[in-house]
């Protein structure tokens, strides 16, 4: 049996690049829309999709569904990560609080995080309990998650076994970025980038 899982990151946001988590629900821009709707392949055939509850997400996953006349449902594990004190910020803004602080957080995300930030290791924790628990409830089907690069980031690292500090401090993932993973019984998970 194949399932096939694809994961599309969401457009841009309104107020543009930031530290968004999951504590910032912004809606996404004119372009942002344009993004999700220009990523996506010519004839879609996905069986379901599955959204982050956030808006930047939720809002596209909806619109697709009812186009595609399929189901949609949301799963708050696929939701961003919390940046806690930098929720919203600007790298700027945030440089200008303190001039290195952004630097030893790209250095090292694991031990350098924001205050009151969620742990980087529980947050890859529950996206890919999310990722598995999508797996088993869709076995044999084609399935798209519309979320986050963080996200991404983890199902990436659970997928090809990397460590989680080399995948999210290298590895960038594009507004309607697509990740196509593959899971066949009896095989290990395959996985192919796409970005539009």
């Amino acid at each position: 049996m194949k399932t096939r899982i694809d994961i599309i990151r969401h457009g841009e946001p309104v107020g543009g690049r930031r530290y968004r988590g999951h504590g910032v629900d912004d809606p996404l821009t004119d372009k942002g829309w344009r993004q999700m709707w220009d990523a996506l392949p010519q004839n879609p055939r996905w069986d379901h999709i599955v959204s982050s509850p956030l808006r930047r997400c939720f809002d596209f996953a909806t619109a697709l569904a009812e186009k595609l006349g399929i189901e949609t449902s949301i799963d708050d594990d696929f939701r961003e990560i919390g940046f806690g004190a930098w929720e919203g910020l600007t790298a700027d803004e945030i440089t200008v609080r303190d001039p290195d602080a952004l630097e030893h957080f790209l250095d090292d995300p694991i031990n350098n995080r924001p205050e009151a930030a969620e742990p980087l290791r529980d947050f890859s924790a529950r996206v890919c309990n999310a990722y598995n628990r999508t797996v088993q409830q869709h076995g044999g089907q084609r399935v798209l998650v519309v979320a986050h690069a963080g996200v991404a980031r983890a199902i990436t690292a659970h997928v090809l076994g990397m460590e989680l500090q080399s995948v999210y401090s290298r590895f960038r993932v594009e507004y309607g970025g697509i990740l196509t993973t593959t899971v066949e019984t009896g095989k290990a998970p395959k996985l192919v980038i796409e970005s539009r």
